[in-house]
């Protein structure tokens, strides 16, 4: 008996269990693209963010965060578009993108927390209706029933069970695995920001530091 023959001998809860596995594959693929993408090398963009800045040269900083086109150049670009405004707004404007593209990074994960969930109740609400048909089937034989003619119809309701843990299982470990994976993200774009941050700020202060040397020199 072929793999697709077994599948066709679950019935119409077997075909629901196959649309959520096909569902899930999407959303997995689909994601692990997007979190690869989205890597950056953080001690190569800080060191030329902060050479950037140092110069002041806040249009060169923004046009290599575009070139960069992942979330944390992103979430920089965002801010320092927001340079002339002041630093809180800078800020605000970092907090504001970043919780933006984590909510883009972490799409479609919610579906497949529920498909790790429902999977399995599919398969054992399958199991259930199976075996109700098995004691039907005594039913109309009037208890006169063998083995054999009980047999092939649990083993028929078992299938969906067995194949919606398969699908849950599977789900449930790559729903993990990309969590694991935005985390690493979030941490980096949260190192990146925080150091962009602190860069804005020392270079003010030493703006400051400058305006009050000049304006003591001249008194």
């Amino acid at each position: 008996m072929s793999l697709l023959q077994i599948l066709m001998q679950g019935g119409w809860m077997m075909l629901a269990i196959l649309i959520t596995s096909f569902v899930a594959a999407v959303i997995i693929i689909e994601r692990y693209i997007v979190i690869r993408k989205s890597k950056l090398n953080v001690p190569v963009f800080l060191v030329k963010i902060r050479g950037l800045l140092k110069k002041n040269d806040i249009s060169g900083a923004v046009a290599y965060c575009m070139e960069e086109r992942s979330p944390a150049a992103n979430i920089i670009r965002k801010g320092l578009s927001k340079y002339k405004l002041g630093h809180v707004r800078v800020k605000e404007a970092i907090d504001s993108a970043g919780k933006q593209e984590i909510a883009k990074l972490e799409r479609g994960l919610s579906g497949l927390a529920t498909i790790a969930g429902v999977a399995p109740l599919l398969g054992f609400l399958g199991t259930v209706t199976g075996m109700i048909q098995a004691f039907m089937k005594i039913q109309d034989l009037q208890g006169a029933a063998n083995p054999s003619d009980l047999a092939g119809g649990i083993w028929e309701a078992l299938l969906t069970t067995a194949f919606g843990l398969a699908v849950g299982i599977l789900a449930l470990m790559f729903y993990n695995f990309l969590v694991s994976g935005i985390k690493k993200l979030v941490l980096d774009m949260e190192v990146i920001s925080n150091d962009v941050i602190d860069i804005l700020e020392e270079i003010r202060q030493g703006y400051n530091e400058d305006v009050t040397k000049e304006f003591d020199v001249e008194l």
